[in-house]
């Protein structure tokens, strides 16, 4: 709309408000006057009621939080207390000529006591709450209080946007493999078979490591670990039980003494037992006794 359509559009709305309050100013001043005012005081009390509707109407316009909600509450209440005193003056022709007795607002006792205190106290209200509202617009500081609104929804699109660009998506877990995925060395050895002439199948291990959950690596580019043959593990479990005694000989020692599978150990151990067998002796216990 162009600037002169808003200026016709407010002074027309100032018109009407004008003519309204001029209907409306009649009846409070007659509503006054009932109540005991003088011709002074009935003339200005129609500003104490409607004036103060005026002045909560503008501070809504400027204030913002709590402060227009109070402004909200004293328009309503004025609103309401005017449009009771109004429908009186509607009801009770006396008030018209001036005829009804000092203070009598209803024939119903209970009905004229909350009349006539509704009209004597919108003055004293008038005071209060005009003062309140008047405060609440001077210590008001609109430049702040709209940053402090909207510092709120910027921080929070700030965060969300570099959440967007900074934290892309996990994929979806991937069952990590086992600590050790395969053994050293799988020995198979029958009874009846000396040591030297063991079977082997010999498998390719590869030590943990951490990595990203991307998924599993494929065996093709895997690093291998080098892979003992028997003997060079027998060696290597000869030479590290060396001086261990029977009790001491057990297949998760080996195990761990050589860092192998749990049936290599069980091989060695055998295999290691059966040596002492033939030599007839006991390891280092033996030689102590």
């Amino acid at each position: 709309m162009k600037r002169r359509g808003k200026t016709l559009l407010v002074l027309a709305l100032v018109a009407v408000v004008g003519m309204a309050f001029r209907v409306s100013w009649n009846a409070l001043r007659d509503v006054a006057k009932a109540v005991g005012a003088d011709e002074n005081a009935a003339t200005l009390y129609p500003f104490v009621v409607d004036g103060l509707m005026a002045l909560a109407l503008i501070a809504t316009l400027v204030l913002v939080g709590n402060d227009r909600r109070f402004a909200l509450r004293v328009l309503g209440a004025y609103t309401l207390a005017s449009l009771v005193l109004n429908y009186v003056h509607g009801l009770v022709p006396e008030l018209h000529g001036e005829s009804v007795d000092w203070g009598r607002l209803a024939d119903w006792d209970p009905a004229n006591w909350a009349l006539v205190l509704l009209a004597t106290s919108l003055p004293v209200g008038s005071i209060y709450f005009g003062s309140e509202l008047v405060a609440k617009v001077l210590h008001h500081q609109p430049t702040d209080s709209t940053n402090q609104e909207k510092n709120p929804e910027i921080a929070v699109n700030r965060s969300t946007s570099g959440l967007d660009e900074s934290a892309p998506a996990l994929p979806a877990p991937v069952a990590e493999s086992p600590a050790v995925e395969s053994a050293d060395v799988a020995l198979v050895v029958e009874s009846a078979v000396p040591v030297e002439s063991v079977a082997v199948t010999a498998v390719a291990a590869e030590a943990p490591r951490p990595r990203r959950a991307t998924g599993r690596v494929p065996a093709s580019a895997r690093t291998p670990r080098p892979t003992r043959t028997p003997d060079e593990l027998l060696r290597e479990a000869r030479s590290v039980t060396a001086d261990w005694s029977d009790a001491e000989l057990t297949a998760d020692g080996i195990r761990k003494a050589v860092r192998t599978a749990a049936a290599n150990g069980r091989t060695l151990r055998d295999a290691l037992k059966a040596e002492r067998g033939e030599q007839g002796t006991d390891g280092p216990d033996a030689a102590v006794a």
